[in-house]
């Protein structure tokens, strides 16, 4: 996600501000900037692209030009417009008195920025950040907060719907950062006479040790030799103190061995933020849409092309658009696509999903499906990539950026995004009544909280994979939404522990796979829920019994309340009770782990940079 920093202190800011943004390049970003206070006003400077440009930039204008002791800094990761200069963080309002830098989404913006607008605003920027800056400015101006910045902030910040981090800087108050943060990380760095705000500690850890944790729904008020926390309705609170045992580079993990391992504790916040502002008013919306209603009821057939992990999650998209809209969806293998000249028309639809908006193959599948005459709606995690801008439609997953070459948040943002796609077709074509389509959005609104509550296992797989110790082989079974999950779970451990493993559909065992049965082989089950279709769950018990008898350890993924595998189990991992459409989003978590600790075993130390891979594929 964004990397922010704050500082009100003794030192000068910008240059302060600007090796904080240093540390947090690790995060990914696309623009950079940096905003600082003094003597009654603001000055302001930021580009896009890497940190260099914004360097170069400074150095222009001169870095005296820039003096004051109180600063903000962002680099962006683009969510609402492309990365461009204008869309780059700080943002200022209209009177120049205020400048914010925001982390996260506000779910409300559109319905603020024509409310600004009609009192004849200009917005310079495409992002929804930019109205926090203006709102804050007209409640500083007029009304009951007026002079007030405090006061001002508050109201900004109860108006407000989403998961943000904002940090506000006042001209008239250079002394002052006001910080308020929802569902998204923001911590005190404590100093001595200096106080620091970051989106993790990687932004101070080289000034501080000392730092605060806020909790949902805080408010900071950070001055030079003290801070105040708030919850938003301005009554007192209190953060969480602790100190912080890291170096730097554990301060970038987040105190984790890995980015693939802080990026498996991120999903919570990738899966809630890929579908937050996506259902308003009883409606499922896209993000960049050229295609009506009208266009989707007329889709008549569906296919999904994508690569790797994508692919697993796009094998979802075809179970859920099959299930919810009742029309044929077929999935490709991105490469392989438009080398079979496949059946496509105008009342075609292509879904096209692609982490970086960049992959060669997915790209060029796209491009083939529009020669054809072929809808096309791109679910991406990277704002204004190439994918994006060929496609009809977008909906962009908010992940935020994925060091970690093996997918991890990306992944579950993906089935997410899917779903949600699936969700606007059935409400397009009339095949789910509205209150069904509110009661599958609020099922997948409880997976956030389900898969926070999951995260408790990795102790209990960790042990799981050191028992197992450096295995050769493993197999993964899974029927109905468990087939894909069982997929993604051997493509984890082929990337990072670089030994063969295979995920078939369980009922294929008795169809060849079963010949590769044999003492002591480990073999993953994802089990769907009882609650279900009962007959597959019956029947993956008795392929569970097929395997025990021919000598096979199994590590069994089921819900919890589930007791008919028990007795089957070498290994029982739970997952809390979902509908069985949604399991996916659970199921997949103990996988990751388990990838993880087997490449250790195995003596791949450095999962984040599996050997022969890239992050992105941009040639064919």
């Amino acid at each position: 996600m964004c990397g922010i920093i704050g500082y009100v202190g003794n030192r000068q800011g910008m240059p302060l501000a600007l090796d904080a943004l240093r540390r947090m390049e690790y995060r990914g970003y696309d623009s950079a900037g940096i905003a600082v206070a003094d003597n009654h006003q603001i000055n302001s400077v930021k580009r896009a692209g890497k940190l260099r440009n914004l360097e170069d930039r400074i150095a222009e204008i001169g870095e005296e030009n820039f003096h004051g002791s109180t600063a903000i800094g962002h680099t962006r990761w683009a969510t609402h417009g492309r990365p461009t200069n204008e869309n780059a963080h700080p943002h200022m309002s209209f009177d120049g008195k205020v400048a914010i830098v925001h982390n996260g989404i506000i779910e409300n913006f559109a319905p603020l920025r024509e409310e600004l607008q009609r009192k004849g605003i200009e917005m310079m920027s495409e992002t929804d950040s930019e109205v926090a800056a203006h709102l804050l400015a007209l409640a500083y101006q007029e009304g009951e907060t007026a002079g007030n910045f405090q006061a001002s902030a508050l109201a900004v910040l109860n108006r407000l719907e989403g998961a943000f981090t904002l940090l506000f800087m006042h001209a008239d108050h250079p002394d002052q950062i006001i910080a308020g943060r929802r569902s998204t990380p923001l911590i005190v760095g404590v100093g001595d006479n200096e106080m620091f705000l970051g989106s993790d500690v990687a932004a101070f850890i080289e000034y501080t040790k000392n730092a605060v944790e806020l909790g949902q729904d805080n408010v900071v008020v950070l001055r030079q030799h003290d801070f105040e926390i708030l919850n938003f309705d301005g009554s007192p609170a209190q953060g969480r103190a602790f100190t912080i045992d890291w170096d730097l580079a554990a301060a970038e993990k987040g105190g984790f061995d890995s980015f693939m391992l802080k990026e498996i504790h991120e999903q919570p916040a990738a899966v809630r933020d890929t579908l937050a502002g996506h259902y308003h008013n009883g409606r499922v919306t896209l993000d960049e849409q050229n295609l009506s209603d009208e266009d989707l009821k007329y889709i008549d057939q569906v296919f999904v092309v994508a690569c790797g992990s994508a692919y697993h999650s796009g094998l979802l998209a075809k179970y859920a658009i099959e299930h919810w809209v009742r029309i044929p969806v077929q999935i490709e293998v991105a490469s392989e696509f438009r080398y079979r000249d496949p059946v496509l028309d105008e009342r075609t639809l292509v879904l096209a999903i692609s982490q970086s908006g960049e992959t060669a193959d997915t790209l060029e599948a796209v491009r083939h499906a529009k020669s054809q005459g072929a809808k096309v709606l791109a679910v991406c995690n990277t704002n204004g990539s190439q994918i994006p801008r060929e496609s009809d439609a977008v909906l962009y997953t908010h992940a935020g950026p994925e060091i970690g070459v093996a997918s991890t948040k990306a992944f579950l943002a993906q089935v997410a995004a899917n779903y949600i796609v699936g969700l606007a077709l059935a409400q397009a074509k009339g095949t789910k009544y509205p209150d069904e389509i509110a009661e599958i959005y609020r099922s997948l609104e409880e997976i956030p909280a389900k898969i926070e509550s999951l995260l408790a296992c990795e102790d209990q797989v960790t042990d799981i994979a050191q028992l197992l110790g450096a295995v050769r082989t493993m197999l993964f079974l899974g029927r109905g939404v468990g087939y894909p999950v069982a997929l993604e779970g051997a493509l984890k451990l082929k990337e990072l522990a670089y030994i063969h493993a295979e995920g078939f559909p369980a009922g294929e065992l008795k169809h060849g796979p079963i010949a590769l049965i044999e003492d002591d082989l480990p073999v993953v089950v994802v089990v769907p829920s009882p609650r279900g279709v009962t007959l597959l769950h019956s029947k993956i018990v008795s392929n569970i019994q097929e395997i025990r008898a021919r000598g096979a350890k199994t590590i069994v993924i089921a819900e919890e309340g589930d007791t008919a595998v028990e007795p089957y189990a070498n290994w029982l991992i739970r997952i809390p009770e979902t509908p069985s459409m949604m399991q996916p989003l659970l199921a997949t978590v103990p996988l990751q782990f388990l990838a993880a600790e087997i490449a250790r075993q195995c003596g791949n130390e450095d999962i984040d940079k599996p050997r022969n891979l890239a992050k992105s594929v941009t040639v064919e």
